[in-house]
């Protein structure tokens, strides 16, 4: 196996060590073929650091991670067809297969995931500060891959900074009326989830039961009330009690144009309306300007499948990724519903559901009426920045621990409010340290009041989209077009992707409102037909479990 060039992707490469945690891939390789193995492997090879890490032994009990997956790229080779496609790499599903050379003092742990779609690695033991991984093997079963062991090819290395988020019981609702606020039965009592099987019944006002406030304030109304009709929560549903990784950050505008780099030009023309030279993603297809602090902009048009290249130039100058003012590490906007769902299942990721959002912010710590994600009902809105742009873009308002109310007109850097002494409060960070789960843009989720939603069974992505550019995992909101809440998401019919909305809503507040910021508003969290626009104020996340 040969290789022409190696990509290094970081994908949250922020150079100021004490405003963001510098993931960064570097010395890409390969070692150790053996192509007469069955399946054939190889060794892809790297170097990983990242600031601003920790491993809690109390408290939240919790670790920071990297979700790190492969793609390939085939570009000749005896007796291979050289291609533009990028496929996502098989990697071992055992993890002693996988192992750091030089740990440079702080031990690692390398978890291998059974659909051989990535791994996670986090500090093996309690402790904090920066790491640097030297020589990581991951191996790489090229031959499950249909990869000959003459080919040429290309990979690219991806890093995305996790959150763990252990098993365990939690709250969900804050004992405030309305705004379809989850309470135990009609209580207006918050409702503890104990178990992976709670709650099994919605509405209805009975002992154990979930109750909404009675749909009061929700715009689509859920089709189960605190006093009224019934609906069973189906055990396949992941409500949260299990463990899991979520992203650390929104999806960044440096991530995104990314991924679309990774595309063919026909996937590439339903991921973004950028599609010539010059243009810049928004909710149109031919912006000149940026929309709403959106820099992502195409600078070399796809051709009918042949794919196109992307970049950001925030300052609009025309030249492309400059670190101190174009918006690589902004969150990204402007996203609709299969935008986002294309982003996680290309990953390996997948949406949250409600519930998972609500233990994801507050932890297994009783609710506060009315807190945002960092636990209080105080808010304080960035108005003004420092290095506007920039990967150091900082507030420039005192105390500022949120983007809403239109404060900067778009979204901010991610991990904006975070440095290496702030408190909770002050980073904006949730019980876990998972940063802007309020405000910036919307946290896009899967909700429990529709059959659509209910019938969401946590499947991961796979890596791989269909030919025209859509998620295309079994259940997922939207899939084979589904845009009708009473009907549940089924299994990928081949054809249409996750180009619907039924299953799918929005929570947490963005920054152009100072509403829904709170963690247990459930206005819109059933389904909204305006996500499967691109909406100036939606973004979002994804999670894994391992």
């Amino acid at each position: 196996m040969k290789f022409t060039s190696v990509f290094i992707v970081g994908l949250l490469l922020i150079a100021l060590k004490t405003l963001g945690n510098n993931i960064l891939v570097a010395n890409v390789t390969m070692s150790g073929q053996n192509a007469g193995a069955s399946p054939a492997y190889t060794y892809v090879q790297f170097d990983l650091s990242w600031d601003n890490s920790w491993n809690l032994a109390s408290g939240p009990s919790n670790w920071d991670a990297a979700w790190i997956f492969v793609k390939f790229q085939i570009t000749g080779g005896s007796g291979c067809t050289a291609s533009t496609l990028w496929n996502h790499a098989t990697l071992s599903s055992t993890s002693s297969d996988h192992s750091v050379g030089n740990n440079n003092g702080v031990a690692a742990t390398i978890t291998a995931e059974p659909d051989s779609k990535g791994i996670f690695i986090y500090r093996s033991a309690a402790g904090s500060g920066s790491n640097l991984w030297q020589t990581i093997k991951l191996k790489w079963n090229y031959g499950t891959d249909g990869v000959g062991g003459s080919c040429t090819v290309t990979v690219k290395v991806y890093a995305i900074e996790m959150v763990y988020v252990p098993t365990g019981s939690f709250y969900v609702g804050d004992g405030l009326a309305g705004l379809g606020k989850f309470e135990a039965a009609a209580t207006g009592t918050p409702f503890q989830v104990t178990s992976s099987t709670t709650p099994s019944t919605l509405g209805g006002g009975g002992a154990g039961s979930l109750g909404n406030n009675s749909n009061v304030g929700i715009t689509t109304a859920d089709d189960f009330s605190s006093t009224g009709a019934t609906q069973v929560l189906p055990a396949a549903f992941p409500n949260g009690y299990t463990n899991f990784y979520s992203m650390k950050y929104e999806i960044s505008q440096h991530q995104y144009y990314e991924f679309l780099n990774t595309l063919t030009g026909t996937q590439q023309a339903n991921r973004t309306p950028a599609t010539t030279a010059g243009w810049y993603h928004g909710n149109a297809g031919n912006l000149t300007t940026p929309q709403n602090r959106n820099g992502v902009k195409c600078q070399i048009a796809p051709v009918g499948a042949t794919p196109g290249v992307y970049g950001s130039d925030l300052n609009n100058n025309g030249t492309f990724n400059e670190v101190a003012a174009d918006g690589m590490y902004l969150a990204m906007n402007y996203l609709s519903s299969p935008d986002l769902l294309a982003y996680l299942d290309w990953s390996g990721l997948r949406p949250m559901t409600e519930l998972e959002l609500e233990k994801a912010c507050r932890g297994s710590l009783i609710p506060v009426s009315g807190e945002f994600a960092w636990g209080t009902a105080a808010a304080t809105a960035v108005a003004s920045l420092t290095n506007s742009g920039a990967n150091n873009e900082t507030s420039a308002t005192a105390n500022a621990n949120i983007n809403y109310n239109n404060g900067l007109a778009g979204p901010a850097r991610c991990g904006i409010f975070a440095t290496g002494t702030s408190t909770r409060v002050q980073a904006g960070a949730t019980y876990w340290g998972i940063m802007e789960m309020s405000g910036n843009v919307w946290e896009d989720e899967v909700g429990v009041g529709s059959a659509a939603g209910r019938s969401f069974t946590g499947l991961h992505g796979d890596g791989s989209l269909n030919a025209a550019g859509f998620a295309n995992t079994n259940f997922w909101p939207g899939i084979n077009g589904n845009n009708t809440l009473t009907s549940a998401n089924t299994a990928y019919g081949g054809v249409t992707g996750c180009t619907g909305y039924a299953g799918i809503g929005f929570a947490a507040g963005t920054f152009n409102t100072n509403t829904w910021a709170t963690v247990s508003d459930r206005s819109y969290r059933d389904g909204w037909n305006g996500l499967t626009g691109r909406d100036v104020r939606n973004g979002g996340r994804g999670i894994r479990i391992p």
